[in-house]
């Protein structure tokens, strides 16, 4: 067997010094290229041999709201994308007319500039906006197929929606119409009291239809905080609201209805909120209790929040505005929609 010191100097020999230090240079350099090619990245990359399909690099986001792993706070989850104001009456601002523009009798909705949806829009940033929608009359059933010739209000939320606020069930349980059967007292119809059935009959049709329309909302707009608001308390049950021809016992009859619709919208939303928490979903179903908003600042106070009986002489009609909130009427349910942004749902939205 020839020795390692033998075949050097038969190296030697036949190639010179020189030939021996370019043997042992390429040597070298095998010897740091072979495990770089065994790595899979470099054969693809250099030789085009070994590559994989490789998928997409991972999204970096530096902004700190949407970082993953960390949770949103009440006011981010609610400001991070648009809001959207959706309702009836009291969410268009009917009876806050504060300017020419609301009395446009082209927008049959009726919204207004001092509608509670002004300044929630002001006192937080939307980064991709805020729309008005509420449109007077609206009902469960409008907010599906459009009021007055406007597209569906569900239409109008979407994936980037991430604050709704509304009102709805008013007009669902004929408020309305009852209120107008309680002041004119006509000798052929029922008494104000008397209407205690038909009110019981649709809001069992709205204990039903609320909770399908608030899926549909959050199925639209799943990483939404959804915000109902129940109704205010119209009427103070002292003597003389401002010649509405009501008594004592029938504002308090009145009262009692806008309280049981109000209670029906918060369980309705507690239970609408408890199905996200069960399946893990985002976003959030709040309710605003406005009951006592207007308190002592009833119908027949010094200083109302709530409009009175306005009647239309030449039509013989009641005007919109009677019984609607008044500008600081708006003002107080705007100072309740915020409070309940800031605060949130008393759970984690994300």
């Amino acid at each position: 067997m020839t020795s390692p010191g033998s075949w050097l100097r038969s190296v030697r020999e036949r190639l010179g010094e020189r030939g021996v230090a370019v043997v042992v240079l390429v040597g070298l350099v095998a010897l740091a290229i072979v495990p770089l090619v065994a790595m899979p990245a470099v054969r693809c990359e250099v030789f085009g041999a070994g590559c994989r399909e490789r998928g997409p690099e991972p999204e970096v986001r530096a902004d700190p709201v949407a970082a993953p792993g960390r949770p949103l706070t009440a006011v981010q989850a609610a400001t991070r994308g648009s809001y959207a104001a959706l309702g009836d009456s009291y969410s268009a601002g009917v009876g806050a007319e504060a300017s020419v523009g609301d009395q446009n009798p082209l927008d049959r909705c009726h919204r207004t500039s001092k509608a509670y949806y002004n300044e929630v829009a002001k006192a937080f940033p939307f980064p991709k906006g805020s729309a008005f929608w509420a449109c007077s009359g609206a009902t469960t059933s409008d907010f599906l197929t459009g009021r007055h010739g406007e597209p569906p209000q569900l239409g109008r939320v979407g994936a980037d929606t991430s604050l709704v606020t509304l009102s709805v069930g008013g007009n669902d349980v004929g408020f309305s119409k009852v209120l107008a059967g309680c002041v004119v007292k006509l000798p052929w119809s029922k008494s104000c009291t008397e209407q205690g059935n038909d009110i019981a009959g649709r809001m069992a049709d709205l204990r039903r239809d609320l909770p399908d329309l608030i899926d549909k909302i959050h199925a639209r707009a799943p990483h939404a905080r959804i915000v109902l608001m129940g109704y205010p308390k119209a009427f103070s049950e002292v003597k003389g609201t401002g010649g509405d021809n009501l008594s004592v016992s029938e504002q308090q009859w009145l009262n009692a209805r806008a309280y049981e619709l109000g209670q029906l919208i918060r369980q309705t939303a507690a239970e609408a909120d408890a199905r996200i928490v069960a399946r893990r979903g985002q976003g959030s179903v709040e309710f605003v209790d406005a009951y006592s908003a207007f308190a002592g600042h009833e119908v027949g106070s010094s200083d109302p929040y709530m409009n009175g009986l306005a009647v239309n002489l030449s039509a013989l009609q009641a005007e919109p505005r009677s019984y609607h909130p008044t500008v600081n009427g708006q003002h107080a349910l705007a100072g309740l929609f915020i409070e309940q942004i800031r605060k949130g749902p008393g759970r984690p939205v994300s």
